[in-house]
């Protein structure tokens, strides 16, 4: 049996697209044809049910997925591991996280990862969509958010919090926010995700009784879909802005922003929000993927 060609049967039976397979390959999608036909004819049975414009794993095709897909894998580690005896870690990691979170956390950490692994071929992909690991090819994603559920393996990075700020130029001019309820007063800036742009809800920091929630409407002056635009809107005096510690934690410091509620955790999903390491739930990990999650556990996980 052909390894080449029981790999690109995996790769077409995850992307349902010779196109697509053909493309990450740099060959023509006649010769994906040409190889699946051939395997099948090997087989003797259909792997693919295919019209003019949808393709669909057969009943047989999944289930020899199901038995092709572990040996894949189990070949690929056991080049790996031979391969690292010498050289370390190689390869092309291709990894996905937000806009904000992409350039604000992981670009600076790009020159030290490339000195430290310098066969690791990284390709970012930074959306604010939430792409499908396995379909897309993504080895790593990183996530923001509740406690994740799923066939996906989610590991805590590291806790997030959230702050209401404002510019010190909007709060001269601006009338007094000393309680979450205050905030109806202002016309708030807006982060364009549902959940954010109705109701922000607030905690005493002081009060004893941790599970009273306040939950507050919030009028919006401005909605924006990029969290570094909207940081942006808010350093230049737009209206006050629910943002993560990690995206506005140095301009507080600076005094170029001002938390301005200070005495309050706020939120506008739970409490128990988290970056999160994502990565396909399966035995074989590459060495590629371990130690960038070991190099982003050491260097994020401490904040």
């Amino acid at each position: 049996m052909n390894i080449d060609a029981l790999r690109l049967f995996t790769e077409v039976a995850h992307k349902l697209n010779f196109a697509a397979v053909a493309e990450d390959r740099g060959i023509n999608p006649s010769s994906v044809s040409r190889v699946i036909g051939q395997l099948e004819k090997q087989l003797g049975l259909r792997l693919f049910q295919r019209t003019t414009r949808t393709m669909t794993l057969t009943e047989a095709g999944e289930t020899y997925l199901l038995r092709v897909a572990p040996i894949i894998d189990e070949l690929d580690e056991a080049e790996e591991h031979a391969r690292a005896i010498n050289s370390g870690p190689l390869g092309t990691l291709r990894m996905t996280a937000s806009i904000a979170f992409g350039e604000r956390m992981v670009v600076p950490l790009l020159p030290e990862f490339r000195a430290t692994y310098p066969d690791v071929k990284l390709e970012l992909l930074f959306t604010d969509t939430n792409v499908d690991l396995v379909s897309a090819g993504i080895d790593l994603a990183i996530r923001l958010g509740p406690p994740l559920t799923g066939d996906v393996v989610a590991s805590r990075l590291f806790p997030t919090t959230y702050r209401v700020v404002a510019s010190p130029e909007y709060l001269s001019n601006a009338s007094t926010i000393a309680k979450p309820e205050d905030l109806a007063e202002h016309a708030c800036t807006l982060f364009a995700l549902p959940e954010f742009r109705s109701e922000w809800r607030f905690k005493s920091r002081a009060r004893k009784n941790l599970d009273e929630v306040i939950a507050v409407s919030i009028p919006g002056g401005t909605v924006v879909s990029s969290a570094l635009s909207l940081r942006s809107v808010v350093l230049g005096g737009g209206g006050p802005a629910l943002l993560a510690d990690w995206l506005i934690g140095e301009d507080v410091s600076a005094g170029r922003l001002v938390d301005v509620l200070p005495d309050y955790e706020a939120t506008a999903t739970s409490f128990n929000t988290a970056a999160w390491i994502l990565y396909a739930s399966r035995a074989y990990l590459p060495q590629k993927v371990r130690v960038t999650i070991d190099f982003l556990r050491e260097r994020l996980g401490r904040i």
